[in-house]
């Protein structure tokens, strides 16, 4: 049986939330906290599958609970439930938290929530996917840059030029920083000089994203791929999250949600670089397999492996402890129904992004695209009609 820890000080509230999951009783035990340092003690008696925390609470906010929680337990799922967290308490739960929401919210979102994180959590448990990823010896560690943002993050009155002082002292990521702020694509009507001014343009989750794909990139190089190119894969993987960000937008999504489509974007093909920078030949014979049979490269891997490029690269990406629309979207890009999501979300943004900009900037390596999957659009009430705008949305971004 599953267990979930519900945290809040208001004890009204946790037995509102209780109620709200009595249909979960059944596989869940579900235990309450009244506070941080009671979550912790029941955490060190027990593991927990999911903690959700209040963020404003006296003695420990939610912020410092979940930091606690990611550094002592961090297989488990870390979800904040607040209606009043301010901007700095939420600056400080990046990286530590995988989903946020709002209070009051509604008892099917929160077990939908549950669900959507179960789902994601016992698909990247699959015991394929997890031994042929131990046997990888190249494994990219999370960056040492994107530590020290999130460090960064927890210091009180931080400021986003703070961050940029950061980043400014790596010449190589600043470089990229910069000509991401001035792309044409950002759209500034003046150019950016330094990375801290480029850090308030484009935000700590845009930052967070060029950082982690740009170091996972630098860690594999063009001569052991497999025949995958690493420079074409790079060009791919930032039109992709420029498209997917522009079709979130366009559908009427939160900032929140196109923001996260741009960094799943940055990240959807990593597991593509992962496995061929560890299986080198054996990934060039996938990748002819693949061309010559006009088959989706997933499908070939999955053949092969048991798994998938898009299955290792959500794994790595869930370890790091990226938020969970991110990682269900470099999971089930290729395979979006698998999911079942309800409605629109970073995946379904992902999942177009990656078609449209293969017609557009031709496939990589030769590998065969797979079409946008219409019956999932069907599910979302999505008419296909909608692809076009989309597809004329890729074509605008510049290349």
């Amino acid at each position: 049986m599953k267990r979930l820890l519900l945290v809040d000080d208001e004890p009204r509230v946790l037995r509102g939330l209780e109620r709200s999951l009595f249909s979960l009783t059944d596989q869940w035990e579900i235990d309450t906290a009244e506070g941080g340092r009671q979550a912790l003690d029941a955490l060190a008696a027990a593991p927990y599958d999911i903690v959700v925390s209040d963020m404003l609470m006296p003695g420990m906010t939610g912020a410092e609970l979940l930091n606690e929680v990611m550094r002592l337990y961090p297989q488990t799922i870390r979800i904040v439930l607040s209606g009043h967290a301010t901007n700095e308490l939420l600056m400080k739960c990046v990286g530590a938290v995988h989903q946020y929401l709002s209070k009051p919210c509604e008892p099917v979102l929160l077990l939908s929530t549950i669900e959507r994180v179960v789902h994601l959590n016992d698909h990247l448990r699959n015991p394929d996917l997890r031994a042929f990823a131990t046997r990888l010896r190249r494994l990219p560690s999370r960056p040492s840059l994107y530590a020290q943002i999130l460090e960064a993050l927890q210091v009180p009155d931080v400021e986003i030029e703070d961050i940029g002082k950061i980043v400014e002292k790596d010449i190589g990521m600043t470089s990229k920083l910069l000509n991401l702020a001035n792309s044409a694509f950002v759209g500034l009507s003046h150019q950016v000089d330094s990375a801290r001014e480029a850090v308030t343009y484009i935000g700590i989750d845009a930052l967070k994203a060029l950082v982690l794909s740009a170091r996972i990139f630098e860690q594999f190089d063009n001569t052991s791929m497999g025949g995958l190119s690493a420079t074409d894969l790079w060009r791919h993987c930032n039109a992709t999250a420029d498209a997917a960000k522009l079709i979130a937008t366009h559908e009427g999504a939160p900032r929140a949600t196109a923001d996260e489509a741009f960094t799943a974007g940055l990240l959807h093909d990593c597991g593509m670089l992962v496995i061929a920078g560890n299986l080198n030949a054996r990934y060039a014979d996938a990748i002819r397999q693949a061309a010559d049979a006009r088959q989706p490269i997933a499908e070939v891997e999955k053949q092969l492996w048991g798994t998938t490029h898009a299955e290792v690269g959500g794994y790595l990406m869930g370890l790091w402890g990226l938020p969970i629309p991110i990682v269900e979207a470099i999971t089930f890009h290729h395979a979006p129904k698998a999911h079942r999501l309800p409605a629109f979300a970073p995946l379904t943004a992902v999942h177009a992004a990656n078609t449209l900009i293969s017609e557009r900037l031709g496939s990589i390596s030769g590998l065969y695209t797979s079409p946008i999957d219409q019956a999932y659009l069907a599910q979302l009430g999505i008419p296909p009609d909608r692809i076009q705008r989309w597809r004329d949305l890729a074509a605008s971004i510049p290349l």
